[in-house]
């Protein structure tokens, strides 16, 4: 059934009580209809009708309105967009921390959703930093009493600190957790505005830096995680994840498991690639990850984002180098090499080619053929 009306439903919270509010375009025949709805009321400040939010209420409003409107809950019954990850849940890190009395804490219930929502452990730690930062900048006040206009001004601090949008973003992330997954009060802060994406170009490398760089490196261990990120396009997790059984020699490909996107995948093994891994092998026996600590669990993320830094180093290297650094050179390396963007696309995972597009403005063959106006 096509429906020409539409109500919307929303989480309120007014006077700490829970309420659905439900904003629609008027019309005189959802205006007559909504007011025989027990409980419902007039709200000045969301500027939409609403009623206390219990089941009953709710289904009174799918009883009432059927056949006459539809009744849109995509912002009401919210989904967990997490990852079903494989990995072992990690606060670790937050229990070893040394503890101060003048340090407001991430509360325990926020953990346990974390764990519950199955968030990667990259997600928690990112989660739980942006939000221990929100609530020491208000120290003296309870977190249950702050309201939206407490953020917006936390938000305008911290872009006059000159943080990036990513951080801002990241944070609101992290608050609206608190209050919509952890206290049950979904799309409280459904108005807090968000800054605009950077659209910054990726660093990429020459081939010839590429090699420098692998050539830097100080053992074979450390050859084998720099070679591997760029020679197949990983992202450091994927690294990370890696087990042995993931290599396929016989076929030349890598199987990329549980990925961005809860995605699995395939990408390209490189042969010189695959000799510093046998070598790496029969020195290092790994037993279950490819790449694993001293005592036998996955290797850290950090200790790879310093392998790169120092080979960058001691190659001489001026740009900023991280491990998505390599990815990007790897994908813009085959583009300049003929390599069909839609090829492309499936070696890195991404879900449009409209991701993969970004590489076309930094890869040197988009740009042969066009005539300096200074050489005409």
């Amino acid at each position: 059934m096509k429906y020409n009306q539409q109500i919307t439903l929303k989480h309120l919270l007014i006077n700490n009580e829970k309420f659905i509010g439900l904003q629609f375009h008027s019309n005189k025949v959802l205006d007559a209809l909504i007011k025989e709805l027990e409980g419902i009321q007039w709200n000045e400040e969301f500027n939409m009708y609403c009623i206390p939010n219990r089941k009953a209420s709710l289904d009174n409003i799918y009883s009432l309105f059927r056949g006459v409107a539809w009744i849109n809950s995509q912002y009401f019954f919210q989904e967990s967009r997490s990852k079903k990850l494989k990995e072992t849940f990690d606060v670790s890190w937050y229990r070893k921390r040394t503890k101060s009395l003048s340090f407001k804490y991430c509360p325990e219930s926020y953990l346990q959703k974390l764990e519950l929502k199955k968030y990667s452990n990259n997600t928690v730690r990112s989660y739980v930093t942006c939000f221990e930062d929100f609530i020491n900048y208000y120290k003296d006040r309870q977190i249950d009493d702050l309201d939206e206009n407490d953020i917006r001004k936390y938000l305008q601090w911290l872009t006059q600190s000159k943080r990036s949008n990513s951080y801002i973003n990241q944070s609101i992330n992290s608050i609206k957790f608190y209050y919509e997954i952890v206290m049950g009060m979904p799309n409280r802060f459904y108005s807090i505005e968000r800054p605009r994406k950077d659209k910054k170009l990726p660093v990429v490398l020459s081939k010839e830096d590429v090699k420098k760089l692998i050539d830097a490196t100080n053992n074979i261990k450390h050859r084998c995680i720099v070679s591997l990120i760029y020679s197949a396009g990983l992202r450091r997790s994927e690294l990370l994840n890696l087990k042995l059984d993931d290599i396929d020699s016989s076929r030349m490909l890598i199987h990329i498991k549980d990925a961005k996107g809860n995605k699995d995948r395939f990408t390209i093994l490189s042969e010189t690639t695959l000799t510093d891994l046998r070598s790496y092998y029969k020195k290092w026996k790994p037993e279950t990850y490819l790449f694993e600590s001293p005592d036998g669990d996955m290797y850290s993320p950090n200790s790879v984002g310093k392998i790169i830094s120092a080979a960058a180093k001691n190659a001489g290297i001026k740009k900023h180098v991280t491990p998505h650094t390599l990815r990007h050179s790897f994908a813009t390396h085959l583009l300049e090499a003929g390599t069909d963007l839609r090829y492309i696309q499936l070696l890195l995972g991404h879900s449009s080619t409209k991701t993969t597009e970004i590489y076309t403005h930094v890869a040197k063959s988009s740009f042969i053929g066009i005539k300096n106006p200074l050489d005409l």
